[in-house]
């Protein structure tokens, strides 16, 4: 008898299997770089925690010794004014060195007494008896009163003055109806015709109508306005001594645009990134949006840009409201580009006045185009939201606690801005090369097919020659001249306004095409512009850094402010026309 025999299972012992090397030294690692992570949190924190503490004992600081400062700046300036009054070197400039010492003396003045000190007795007569009677009238009244005073002031710059050589009332009555004609244009090619802000457009043509009486008819003011545009240019300038470091003196001398435009734009961005660290910038946007918003409705924003626009160029005018830009609306945007396009800058002031023309006529039209873009900008796009910044600008230093890219302090600000100069200067020089390299472009194409035609110089510039020849009319140009002056501005636009202020010196150093005085006066006006397909690649390349997620609005509306802004010039010259 045989027995199944049944398996037996005998049990594993269990087996405990000791970790790897590399297991271990895996873990090791992980529990090091965590433990290295927290280090380094730690010590970020208590350097920041450093950082406020040191700030937060230099502002009680500077509070106890504020007013001493202050004394002591007051007694500084106060001594500048009386030492370059006084002495004989520099006693011409009395009435700018008046101004300016006496504006800032007051400005710190004002730091310790009441604003309603003054406010106080000027409202007292200001609102009942100028204030409350005009706002008690309906609006189209109001509107009607405005007209007639625009009326009244561009009919008496036209004819209230006496002729000058070669001009006759007839060419001052063709520039008037030049005017009306530009502002019908701008009205019919409105974007939304309904919602254009007549007050705005009314102050912004009287203001530059008074600026240019103002600036042409009196010492005075062409004195003031000169010496602030040569001091933005001395400042600018000095950019110069650093490209000449890297470079040479003499590559600054031949005025290369990747060297010195370049250079000026990054020191400037630079030192406005410095200047709002130290919130001078944000006492600027403060004191320009309180203005503009009370004489034009514009926001604090729109109104630093349009003013800088003149003094310091379109690229780095833009700069000044960088933390902005991102929320601008479209007509906050279109704005800030035509007033870049409206002016030329003052670092290229000295340029044009060595090619011959008159530093008078430089500094009037760039002054006159900053209500001019306005008005024109906000007939063009009408403002249809509402901008972040008008009437109260709350400016942004920098000092979120939990911003790790916050400025330790100015020199570190200045560092900042220098690097996003340089990121802001790549993109201007990118998109000018590709602009300028596409008209070269269509050139070669139009000569191509002109040639079939038997037009072997077909251009973009001859095109447009005769296309502004009725643009060029309504400027009062002496008949005789209307197609050179307008051949003038076809190279403004398709070149640049340097090309045409040379060519503008050709023409007057030679014997048989020279322009009459009064044909000369209105071209250095008409060209006085960013206004050209170069400058369109600086603007959209500024603004596209400053703002990458507005890039679409920007590149729509930006053909639309070059051509605002090459007409705003014309503008400008027609003014001009009613006064030489």
């Amino acid at each position: 008898m045989s027995y199944s025999q049944e398996p037996v299972l005998e049990s594993t012992p269990h087996v405990t299997r000791k970790p790897s090397k590399s297991s271990t030294s895996s873990n090791q690692l992980e529990k090091n770089v965590v433990d290295h992570d927290a280090e380094v949190a730690r010590e970020v924190s208590h350097d920041e925690a450093e950082i406020q503490e040191e700030d937060a004992t230099t502002h009680a600081r500077y509070r106890k010794l504020r007013p001493l400062i202050h004394a002591a700046l007051v007694l500084l300036i106060l001594a500048w004014w009386i030492s370059s009054t006084v002495l004989e070197s520099t006693r011409h400039r009395w009435i700018v060195q008046t101004f300016w010492a006496w504006f800032f003396i007051i400005t710190i003045a004002f730091r310790y007494i009441p604003n309603s000190v003054v406010t106080r007795p000027v409202e007292a007569v200001w609102v009942p008896f100028v204030q409350t009677p005009f706002f008690t009238l309906p609006y189209h009244v109001r509107l009607g009163l405005g007209w007639l005073a625009l009326l009244g002031i561009v009919f008496g710059s036209a004819f209230g003055f006496r002729l000058t050589n070669g001009s006759s009332y007839g060419d001052r009555a063709i520039s008037v109806l030049g005017l009306f004609v530009f502002q019908f244009g701008f009205w019919a090619s409105s974007k939304h015709r309904s919602h254009i802000p007549w007050p705005t457009v009314i102050v912004g043509l009287f203001v530059q109508q008074a600026i240019a009486m103002f600036v042409l008819k009196s010492s005075a003011g062409f004195a003031i306005f000169k010496w602030i545009a040569i001091l933005a240019s001395d400042f600018l300038a000095q950019a110069l001594q650093g490209a000449a470091f890297f470079f040479s003196t003499d590559v600054v001398n031949m005025h290369w645009f990747f060297v010195n435009t370049l250079a000026s734009i990054i020191f400037f961005i630079a030192f406005v990134q410095m200047m709002y660290y130290l919130g001078v910038m944000q006492w600027l946007i403060k004191g320009f949006a309180w203005f503009f918003f009370k004489i034009m409705n514009v926001s604090g924003a729109e109104a630093v840009v349009a003013a800088g626009s003149p003094f310091i160029g379109q690229g780095e005018s833009a700069c000044l409201v960088k933390p902005y830009v991102d929320y601008m609306t479209e007509s906050e945007i279109h704005l800030t580009m035509t007033s870049g396009f409206s002016t030329i800058a003052g670092s290229v002031l000295s340029a044009y006045i060595a090619l011959g023309v008159p530093a008078q006529n430089l500094v009037t039209a760039s002054v006159m185009s900053i209500p001019a873009s306005i008005s024109i900008s906000k007939m063009r796009i009408p403002e249809m939201e509402e901008p972040l910044t008008r009437g109260r600008v709350v400016v942004d230093r920098g000092n979120n606690n939990h911003d790790k890219n916050r400025p330790a302090n100015a020199l570190h600000a200045f560092s900042q801005g220098a690097l996003f100069g340089l990121v802001v200067a790549g993109q201007i020089l990118t998109n000018v090369l590709t602009v300028v390299s596409l008209v070269a472009t269509t050139n070669g194409l139009l000569t191509y097919i002109g040639k079939s035609f038997s037009i072997p110089n077909l251009t973009l510039q001859l095109i447009l020659r005769y296309l502004f020849y009725p643009l060029t009319f309504f400027l009062s140009v002496p008949r005789p001249e209307i197609l050179r002056v307008s051949e003038l501005l076809a190279t403004k636009l398709v070149a640049n306004e340097f090309v045409a202020y040379l060519e503008l010196q050709a023409m007057m150093q030679s014997e048989e095409g020279a322009l009459s005085e009064r044909g000369f006066t209105i071209a250095s006006y008409a060209l006085c512009g960013f206004a050209n397909l170069g400058s369109l690649g600086i603007q959209v390349g500024v603004l596209s850094a400053l703002a990458p997620g507005r890039a679409r609005v920007i590149a729509r509306v930006a053909t639309s402010a070059m051509v605002c802004g090459f007409i705003s010039t014309l503008q400008a010259a027609g003014i001009a026309g009613m006064l030489v």
